[in-house]
């Protein structure tokens, strides 16, 4: 049996752990009713791509080590922690030729 994987399987992440000479052997993790199982598939390579998943976590690491080699060398400190979004700025919303409407349900 050749060709794309079975459609439970697209667009899975998994772990090679066999190469042949035109497929890959591939583990996934298949949702059975309340359980999650490994799987062993083989997959022609031309289906298969690397994970991207990881590049912000690499990017965000190098740009740290950056920002660390440059604090040690001005001898400050410097926060690598990601801050959440803060909230939006307080802003003056005007009534004139802007009359408020009143949201309610219509009537049954």
């Amino acid at each position: 049996q050749k060709g794309m994987p079975h459609n439970a399987y697209h667009g899975k992440t998994g772990r090679i752990f066999n190469v042949t000479r035109r497929a890959v052997g591939v583990i996934v993790n298949k949702r059975v009713k309340g359980r999650i199982l490994p799987k062993k598939i083989n997959i022609r390579i031309e289906h298969i791509h690397q994970s991207r998943c990881r590049e912000d976590f690499l990017n965000r690491v190098k740009a740290n080590d950056e920002l660390k080699r440059a604090a040690k060398v001005s001898g400050e400190k410097v926060n690598t922690k990601r801050l959440p979004v803060a909230p939006r700025t307080e802003r003056f919303v005007s009534t004139y030729n802007n009359q408020p409407t009143v949201v309610e349900q219509i009537p049954y």
